[in-house]
């Protein structure tokens, strides 16, 4: 078993910085082998009422981080810092590609977040939440054929990019929190508690947004039949294990989504077994 690493130390900063860099990957989003989608798959593709939103968040993300990394002193976490915002513009990439090449008719816009410590935290933990989401939709669609698994695969690198920066934020607002004298228990809690609460509100108001905008395909089920909300959390469970599986033992992991979705599912469970056991059986 390896040592315990002191949350706030040097040795800290060194591993999730570290961890960060060089599990970096090179790759072009031009030069993916994108696949031809069958008539079949476009729609599916061209139903889903997400476009436009991805876009204009990974070309913020991608300005406000780069922005952000200048800022810092530290020349390890500003390297690491930097890196996250050139993955975030290879994001952003990355879905123009797509919307381009399949005709999927987002537009893009200039980015229009600062690029402050507070939205960089506020990010962090939107992105928290956006990827526990993301890595269970993801894992679904795989399994249920939606789209061809050749084009699938192409995001599979960016599901684990996403892994790696919620590990790497967690890391660093607990490493920024102890030098700066707020570490302990409580105080950590309440700050990551009204985190994930601004977080899950800008997610309601976008999710309002994105469904306004949607096409008649996605809001009646068409797009991912039968998709309820148990198997959704548990194969955001399955792929998040996974992915955090990958990271040293001694580094944090984001907490707060895996935990709840285990109590929803939890109580879900408890549920149907006490409406079982209450529901009259037949004679």
């Amino acid at each position: 078993m390896k040592n315990a690493l002191l949350i706030g130390s040097d040795e800290h900063k060194e591993l999730f910085c570290r961890t960060f860099v060089e599990s970096h990957e090179r790759y072009e989003p031009l030069e993916l082998p994108w696949p031809v989608l069958d008539d079949a798959a476009l729609a599916r593709l061209r139903a889903l009422p997400i476009w436009d939103m991805a876009l204009q968040a990974e070309t913020n993300a991608g300005a406000m981080v780069t922005g952000f990394a200048a800022t810092i002193s530290d020349p390890v976490v500003r390297d690491a810092v930097a890196l996250q915002g050139f993955e975030e513009e290879r994001h952003g990439k990355l879905i123009g590609t797509l919307v381009d090449r399949y005709g999927l008719g987002a537009t893009r816009r200039p980015p229009e977040l600062e690029p402050t410590q507070s939205q960089f935290v506020h990010f962090g933990y939107r992105e928290c939440l956006d990827s526990f989401f993301g890595f269970g939709i993801f894992r679904i669609a795989r399994e249920t054929d939606f789209m061809p698994d050749s084009l699938i695969s192409l995001f599979t690198r960016v599901l684990w990019e996403e892994a790696r920066h919620i590990v790497f934020f967690v890391n660093w607002i607990a490493y920024e929190r102890v030098r700066r004298g707020y570490g302990n228990v409580l105080m950590q809690a309440i700050a990551t508690a009204l985190g994930y609460v601004r977080a899950l509100f800008d997610m309601i108001v976008s999710g309002k947004k994105m469904a306004e905008g949607a096409p008649p395909s996605a809001s009646n089920g068409t797009v991912l039949p039968d998709l309820s909300l148990t198997r959704l959390l548990d194969a955001c469970l399955a792929e998040n294990e996974r992915l955090m599986a990958r990271f040293d033992e001694r580094l944090l992991r984001p907490r707060v989504m895996p935990l709840l979705a285990r109590g929803v599912v939890g109580a879900m469970q408890t549920g149907e077994q006490l409406r079982n056991v209450v529901a009259p059986r037949g004679v």
